[in-house]
């Protein structure tokens, strides 16, 4: 066995544990944690398999931002874990009836690639660029306009859900721009005069009889 060989089972290991441990930790926020660390473990597999491009997508994009406004988010809700666990137990079986079709479904799909006596030779192509131009190269050549299509999708995506933030509910508190922008400091700011008062000293306590006086 070789280095390469030995990180992937030490890597696999830790990413099976973390995802292990992402569904059956009691606090909310120890599972965000545990899920950091399978995607960063996850991150490094695809560095073994030289996917560079993949790997450092899913550091800055899950760990980097994803996953620090996931921890944010239950760090600030506080969420009642017992609350969300009830029933859990009502629903096992269907869910794990669900969990187990979508296993064969990836192990049929995946057991293909696990039938390679040889490592295929490398690309000539791949040594001299690198993945991550490669795969740049033909992104931004014979895939422009379908990244064009997901890009126009995703604006749209991000419209409406400012749209659904911004409308009306009886229980939001909606803020007009243009209304904020005509404020004057006088709708905002009064100033009151008040008289100053000073409190008068106190007088020191009477000594008692046979004491000196101070």
């Amino acid at each position: 066995m070789n280095t390469s060989s030995a990180l992937f089972y030490l890597f696999s290991i830790v990413l099976l544990f973390a995802a292990f441990r992402v569904i059956t930790a009691r606090s909310t926020v120890h599972a965000a944690l545990y899920l950091v660390l399978a995607f960063g473990t996850a991150s490094c597999v695809w560095m073994l398999l030289r996917a560079e491009f993949l790997a450092i997508a899913l550091v800055l994009v899950y760990v980097g931002a994803v996953m620090v406004l996931f921890l944010f988010v239950v760090m600030m809700l506080d969420v009642d874990a017992d609350s969300v666990r009830q029933g859990f137990w009502k629903h096992f079986p269907l869910a794990g009836f669900v969990g187990a079709l979508i296993a064969l479904e990836m192990a049929l799909v995946l057991m293909g690639g696990f039938r390679l006596t040889e490592a295929p030779p490398p690309d000539p192509l791949l040594l001299k660029h690198g993945n991550s131009k490669l795969l740049g190269i033909e992104i931004y050549t014979n895939y422009l306009y379908p990244l064009q299509v997901a890009a126009v999708l995703l604006l749209v995506a991000i419209i409406a859900a400012i749209a659904l933030t911004l409308r009306q509910r009886k229980d939001s508190r909606h803020t007009d721009p243009s209304e904020q922008v005509k404020v004057k400091k006088a709708d905002r700011l009064r100033i009151v005069p008040m008289r100053a008062t000073v409190d008068a000293p106190s007088t020191p306590p009477a000594p008692a009889p046979g004491e000196a006086q101070p």
